[in-house]
């Protein structure tokens, strides 16, 4: 009984912890940013999800707001990551009302196009280049100019088994996540040792929006690519960024943390 009531106090003292920070989410109104966004305001942290769509935003606001615990507050913000102007003007805002920006979770991205590259179309190459490279570094370069202001934050960028390997039909798409990992790691060793942890997570096959079409047409062989024979959840990656995040992973920093059901270790 003393255990568990012991055991049960450090979850609480956990989560305090993590209430009333304040956490940005791109590409927070689906998928894998939602499901960060979800565990997040369980904790208490106070949410802002930006995504390009006012309507799935509004919706994801409803859901995520329900879902909040300890007075945490939820925002939607409308916003285009590829626009640098656009992104400074939406971390001004959130330091405006908020005070401050504890956590950033870079998730915004797009895969439009499968193709060998010298079929791929260039314009699918520069919309991914824009959304996936700038739109992170852009939401990087702010974050962390807020960050060092404050002496403390944790940023976790969404990267991609194909950010680590070569994919086939999918070059252009894993050259723009294979940009996403060295900004990660560069930036995570130039803030090192200002109180800033840099980190990133490289998913497997999961059900979001991104690979619906696949997953309806393709699922038994994009089960079939993972150890685990199957593919992930949102929750399951939203679990990992939680803990990066957190001061559980306060020795982490530069680290691609694998979350692909065994793919990596073949």
């Amino acid at each position: 009984m003393h255990f568990r009531s012991a055991n049960c106090m450090f979850n609480q003292l956990k989560e305090f912890a993590m209430s009333k920070q304040v956490a940005l989410i791109t590409g927070g109104a689906t998928g894998i940013g939602k499901a960060v966004a979800l565990k997040l305001v369980a904790q208490g942290v106070n949410v802002v999800m930006s995504g390009r769509r006012a309507e799935v935003g509004a919706v994801a606001l409803a859901e995520v707001s329900a879902a909040a615990r300890d007075g945490a507050q939820v925002r939607f913000v409308q916003n285009d990551v590829s626009d640098e102007a656009k992104v400074k003007s939406m971390i001004d805002g959130i330091v405006a009302e908020f005070g401050r920006l504890d956590m950033a979770v870079n998730n915004a991205g797009i895969f439009n196009e499968y193709s060998s590259l010298n079929q791929s179309e260039t314009q699918n190459f520069r919309d991914m280049l824009e959304v996936n490279v700038m739109g992170v570094y852009f939401s990087m370069k702010y974050e962390i100019a807020q960050m060092l202001q404050q002496g403390k934050g944790a940023i976790v960028n969404l990267a991609s088994i194909a950010g680590l390997n070569g994919i086939p039909w999918g070059g252009t798409y894993a050259a723009t996540k294979h940009a996403v990992v060295g900004l990660t790691k560069s930036s995570a060793l130039d803030h090192a040792a200002q109180g800033i942890r840099i980190n990133g997570v490289a998913p497997g096959a999961i059900r979001t929006d991104i690979i619906a079409e696949q997953l309806n047409s393709n699922l038994a062989e994009l089960e079939a690519m993972h150890p685990m024979q199957r593919v992930g959840k949102p929750e399951e990656i939203a679990n990992a960024i939680s803990w990066l995040l957190s001061d559980e992973a306060s020795f982490v920093t530069g680290h691609i943390l694998n979350v692909d059901g065994g793919f990596q270790a073949k």
